[in-house]
């Protein structure tokens, strides 16, 4: 499209800090609770920029995609059951080291170990159902925005 920068244009170096791309998605759990506009507001406060979003239900075949290295593990039927129950709000976020910024506003996964004031921290309780999901890295983010903003 003219006048959109690439994807790989718009991962730039600004001083010694790397603008990057991330993928966040808001999971069945926290859409049904409420907590969509929670997620955004703590993002944009701490800087980063919405670039994208969406909502959308995710079928078998999105979800085998996304989660391809859960596969063959036993707790992939329950993980695909979950992530299918219901819709889900995908975004693209943008700002300085997005990537690391927006897990560490996320928590470590288990809610039960998430320091508070982290979105996990302060409202998740199960492991299996923890408000939200962010890339682990720039590589990562990339596939993943690939297959939510194709």
């Amino acid at each position: 499209m003219p006048g959109v920068p690439s994807p790989a244009a718009r991962d730039e170096e600004v001083g010694s800090v790397a603008v990057q791309r991330t993928f966040v998605m808001v999971k069945p759990d926290g859409v049904r609770r409420g907590l969509v506009g929670e997620v955004i507001s703590r993002l944009e406060r701490k800087g980063l920029r919405l670039t994208r979003a969406r909502m959308l239900t995710i079928d078998a075949d999105l979800a085998a995609r996304h989660y391809a290295e859960h596969l063959a593990k036993p707790f992939y039927p329950d993980l695909a059951a979950f992530i299918t129950s219901g819709p889900v709000f995908a975004m693209e976020w943008e700002g300085e080291e997005a990537v690391e910024v927006a897990r560490s506003l996320m928590g470590v996964t288990d809610p039960k170990k998430a320091a508070p004031g982290t979105i996990r921290g302060d409202f998740g309780l199960l492991t299996t159902e923890n408000i939200v999901h962010g890339s682990d890295s720039p590589a990562s983010a990339e596939r993943e925005l690939g297959l939510f903003f194709s």
